[in-house]
């Protein structure tokens, strides 16, 4: 059967996969990616590996995440109302009147962050949503009610917004940050297999966990590799809608291509041949500027072991750690793009460092 990569994409971004409760995403994504690889395992926390020419002593990874931000229950009143903690940096301002579901053994429950009428706030002293103010309702007058349909503190809360199209040209969803990542790391494997290339070392592609509490699925699986190269992809700003300071956070924005960072974790000759595989094949690229640390899984691989040469690529993307999530269609197969280029030009064994 041959593959139907949206009907992936849409299967696998709209899986509830929160930070920490990821395997059944990392389960889609497995199952996908299988037909491609050689061998493929997973570790104690749920990253899922995919390898192709496992014997191979030169390892190249290329590396998104699979988490999503989410909520916890963190405290049920005696009239039913659910109080909550962040899981990841979960927005609490766009919280208000969102449908969410929460995952219990018993299935899913229902429920909705309430908020009160505008007739009835004072305009003078109106409240802004907080994490001590925002509450869930899940149709339930007492907290006997609501633990019999399963709810106790820790059960996990995601919101139920789908991924949907934006005049044909963009995805928007919840948690695109980042398995967007994931569907283009396995779109970039599925390529390499069906154009029949033959990497002359072993290739990593990682889906890993609990990036959004600290790359801690990286560091877990980074030690466990031991790449020579990491590639990782992961979301940026697109800084061109309204309220966002380009001096501040620079200009990168959707429509424009796969963004390339410079920065101390990301190693230069590495980035260089990503511009020059880049300009090879007639794919737009933008560049963006870190300082200190990316923020992302670049710095878990780059620092592990004995340090491993590591290079970022951003999909731009805007309104990120809302539920409208929106990227370019078209930077999404650039970013893919970009990624067989490098691949199918990188010579086994080749010594990224600066002073040989």
């Amino acid at each position: 059967m041959s593959a139907d990569p949206k009907k992936f994409l849409y299967e696998y971004l709209n899986n509830a996969s929160p930070t920490g409760f990821e395997a059944s995403g990392q389960k889609l994504w497995l199952d996908y990616v299988k037909p491609y690889v050689d061998n493929y395992y997973t570790d104690t926390y749920g990253t899922a590996v995919g390898v192709i020419n496992p014997d191979a002593p030169y390892k190249v990874v290329i590396e998104a995440h699979a988490d999503e931000i989410s909520w916890f229950v963190n405290y049920i009143s005696p009239e039913g109302y659910i109080y909550v903690i962040r899981n990841g940096g979960s927005d609490h301002q766009i919280a208000p009147s969102k449908r969410v579901n929460i995952h219990t053994k018993k299935g899913v429950v229902k429920a909705v962050f309430g908020w009160p009428a505008i007739h009835v706030r004072d305009k003078a002293n109106e409240p802004s949503p907080n994490l001590d103010n925002i509450f869930l309702d899940c149709g339930c007058s007492s907290k006997e009610e609501v633990e019999e349909l399963g709810v106790h503190v820790g059960c996990v809360i995601t919101y139920e917004d789908e991924l949907t199209e934006l005049n044909g040209k963009y995805y928007t969803g919840r948690a695109l940050d980042n398995r967007i990542g994931g569907f283009i790391i396995a779109e970039t494997a599925r390529l390499l297999h069906e154009r029949g290339v033959k990497l002359p070392f072993g290739l990593y592609i990682v889906n890993a966990v609990q990036e959004e509490i600290g790359l801690r699925g990286a560091e877990m699986i980074a030690a466990r590799i031991k790449p020579d190269v990491a590639i990782v992809i992961d979301v940026c700003h697109d800084t061109t809608p309204p309220l966002y300071d380009k001096k501040k956070q620079g200009e990168t924005k959707c429509g424009a291509g796969p963004v390339l960072t410079y920065g101390p974790a990301v190693q230069n000759n590495l980035l260089n041949m990503l511009f020059q595989r880049a300009e090879e094949g007639n794919i737009p690229v933008q560049r963006s500027a870190a300082s200190r640390f990316t923020g992302t899984d670049t710095d878990a691989f780059a620092y592990s072991n004995e340090g491993v040469a590591s290079a970022l690529i951003s999909l731009p993307m805007r309104y990120m750690h809302t539920t409208v999530e929106t990227v370019n269609k078209e930077d999404v197969q650039h970013v893919i793009d970009l990624y067989v280029e490098f691949l199918t030009k990188l010579e086994a064994g080749h010594d990224f460092r600066y002073i040989k």
